[in-house]
């Protein structure tokens, strides 16, 4: 008998300390950032993902989320993220664009709200009885919204915001949509901390985080069009099978393509994420374990003495 409740007792702490989830954690990430679109790139025409990044140019983030830990398989996590994107023609191999000649940088606010699906899962990492250490892998993707401030330095070395100039005529908004997805893991260490990484993309709903999008309206005004005679003669004296043809200064000219208007901007982050968990018992649980924790347990009525 003695045996019988020892081993029930074992099963019980064994399921107490695989379930009992620290399912509310809050922290901070930070990482690197980059950007897939009009300003520059590598040598060949505009592709659509991560190959046409310009390593170089990768600049940072960092941010603060909180997640809430709904079942075993899912949960939901909120972010507030800075982002730090940056581009420039002068570093690219293609000579159309380096004849362009446009450069950025966008300090950009964002917000999201993730769901993660957790795809495998280690309670006890090490298999030490302790359960002190876990693992979670998940995919993630949500709905988010950033706001954009790009900017363009001019010939002096100074920055302006680009957008009240109306570089292409147009006016755009400086608040946005995204669709961010993504891959990450987490370890639980010691059962309070975590450690993990994320690796996420974001599509977006605009062509304007660098500003660039449709074609010229204006002439040379170092700003929005910085093309010179000196920066051609330049790219075909480094490339002489160009001859004659592409780019001339007229290549530039108002009217003429600018941007690429068929593809939206996109950009993407790598982080690594610290945060502190709450220990506490989330719904499903409860759900699952109420006779465990004696939840359902009958409640008894109170008698009133009559006299």
């Amino acid at each position: 008998m003695q045996k019988i409740l020892l081993t029930l007792v074992l099963i019980l702490i064994t399921t107490l300390s695989a379930y009992s989830q620290y399912y509310v954690d809050y922290g901070i990430s930070v990482g690197a950032s980059n950007y897939l679109g009009e300003i520059g790139g590598g040598a060949g025409t505009r592709n659509d993902f991560v190959t046409d990044m310009k390593l170089s140019y990768t600049r940072w983030t960092i941010g603060g989320f909180y997640r809430y830990r709904i079942s075993n398989k899912f949960g939901v996590k909120t972010s507030l993220n800075y982002i730090r994107l940056s581009a420039d023609d002068a570093k690219t191999a293609n000579p159309a664009r380096r004849g362009r000649n446009l450069n950025f940088k966008n300090d950009m606010f964002e917000g999201l709200l993730n769901g993660e699906l957790y795809l495998y899962k280690v309670n006890d990492v090490g298999r030490t009885g302790r359960y002190s250490t876990d693992f979670n892998l998940y995919l993630f993707g949500g709905v988010g919204m950033f706001y954009s401030n790009p900017k363009g330095q001019m010939d002096g070395g100074g920055w302006v915001s680009l957008k009240p100039l109306k570089t292409e005529g147009v006016s755009y908004s400086s608040f946005n949509f995204a669709i961010p997805v993504g891959l990450g893991f987490y370890y639980t260490l010691n059962r309070k901390y975590r450690l993990g990484m994320e690796i996420g993309w974001r599509t977006t709903f605009t062509d304007y985080i660098d500003d660039v999008s449709t074609v010229y309206i204006s002439n040379y005004d170092r700003i929005s069009n910085k093309t010179t005679q000196e920066l051609i003669d330049q790219i075909h004296a480094d490339n002489p099978d160009l001859g004659n043809g592409s780019p001339q200064v007229s290549t530039y000219a108002p009217g003429k393509k600018r941007g690429d208007p068929t593809h939206n901007d996109s950009y993407a982050t790598a982080t690594i994420n610290f945060s502190w968990a709450i220990r506490g018992r989330s719904k499903f649980y409860k759900a699952k374990h109420s006779w465990v924790l004696g939840k359902n347990k009958r409640k008894r009525r109170k008698s009133r003495a009559k006299f």
